[in-house]
């Protein structure tokens, strides 16, 4: 058995994409004149950034794309004993101190990668976390008012990370991933999509505030209507822009109007206020179609995706935001991007952009 105190990030990301998350941590690591290193194994689902100051690189969760949660690690072990797992791993936990004494948490979560094999974990991982939260709980450990949450990720029945999450800065779901029901009523899955996307790339008060009843939107390439769907249940009234057919329910819902039209030149009469766009293009074409709405005022916000290519795709993705970038900066506008690849992702990314 062996255990160790690195001082490292942990982050998940999709499998067969740990490349790209390892490149961003090192990206970020760079602007702080860092001397960190990735390790990764692809197909994993995560990658460990070692840094002497994992505090200072830690950041904020949003601020990466390919990065669904950044937790700062506080110790890992490996050969755990299958019935003492939690009597190896808890002194790691008390080792844990704050100003007032030994560190409180307003949570545990016991989690695996989103792995082929880390899947396989789950049954241990809810055993586990009802057992450790119980030993938390006597401890006096337990605190919700605290900032902190504990997490345990396993990778294997004898190998864990133990790990802190700062909940202001931090995904609130396990795993980093918001697990949504599909609703019925919609006529295709990739609404979930566009629900994963308004959850993670907005807060709850800007979702209130810039997505209120009766405003107007463009959904691009709608067909069969799965991202007009979550745009209509918010009461918004969209032009469906695409040529093949849309879903009946939602016409017969009086707030979407069928346009068949090219996505590429359709422009509306008058500006609106959210454009979205999943059409199957290159990333490059989607990202100028993006940007030449923004900078001439068709649109205020505007949720789109980027198909990525097989190759250097964390290059690709950083070429198409700072293309929008400076269409807007020559515009003599500014624009806030927020990009992630989702749950609900394959090999694309969701942008948010609001021009201002």
């Amino acid at each position: 058995m062996s255990v160790s105190s690195p001082s490292s990030l942990l982050a998940y990301c999709r499998p067969g994409f740990e490349g790209e998350c390892a490149q961003e941590l090192s990206g970020r690591d760079a602007l702080l004149a860092g001397a960190g290193y990735a390790r990764a194994a692809r197909g994993s689902g995560f990658v460990e950034f070692v840094t002497p100051d994992a505090e200072a690189l830690a950041g904020s969760w949003r601020d990466l794309v390919f990065a669904r949660q950044l937790l700062q690690v506080l110790g890992s072990a490996r050969d755990l004993p299958p019935k003492d797992r939690l009597g190896v791993l808890l002194p790691i936990i008390e080792a844990t101190e704050s100003a007032q004494g030994p560190r409180r948490w307003c949570d545990a979560w016991v989690e695996a990668p989103d792995s082929d094999a880390a899947r396989e974990l789950a049954p241990l991982c809810r055993g586990l976390n009802a057992a450790l939260v119980g030993v938390l709980k006597k401890k006096q450990l337990i605190d919700r008012a605290s900032r902190w949450r504990l997490h345990l990720c396993l990778t294997a029945t004898d190998a864990a990370y133990v790990a802190m999450a700062d909940i202001a800065h931090t995904a609130p779901w396990p795993g980093g991933i918001p697990r949504l029901k599909f609703p019925r009523a919609a006529p295709s899955r990739s609404t979930l999509k566009l629900e994963e996307a308004l959850l993670v790339l907005l807060d709850e008060g800007e979702r209130e505030r810039w997505l209120k009843p009766g405003m107007r939107a463009v959904d691009l390439g709608a067909s069969p209507g799965g991202w007009t769907w979550q745009l209509v249940a918010r009461s918004l009234h969209v032009a469906a822009v695409d040529n093949g057919p849309m879903d009946a329910d939602l016409l017969a819902s009086g707030l979407v109007d069928h346009l068949r039209a090219d996505g590429f030149r359709y422009r509306p009469q008058k500006p609106v206020d959210w454009l979205v766009c999943d059409m199957v293009e290159q990333p490059r074409r989607v990202a100028a179609l993006m940007a030449d709405w923004l900078a001439t005022g068709q649109c205020r916000y505007a949720i789109f995706n980027l198909k990525l290519p097989m190759k250097k795709r964390h290059d690709e993705v950083q070429l198409c935001l700072a293309l929008v970038a400076d269409a807007l900066a020559a515009a003599g506008k500014r624009v806030e991007l927020r990009a992630k690849q989702l749950y609900h992702d394959r090999e694309e990314i969701t942008v948010f952009a609001r021009a201002s």
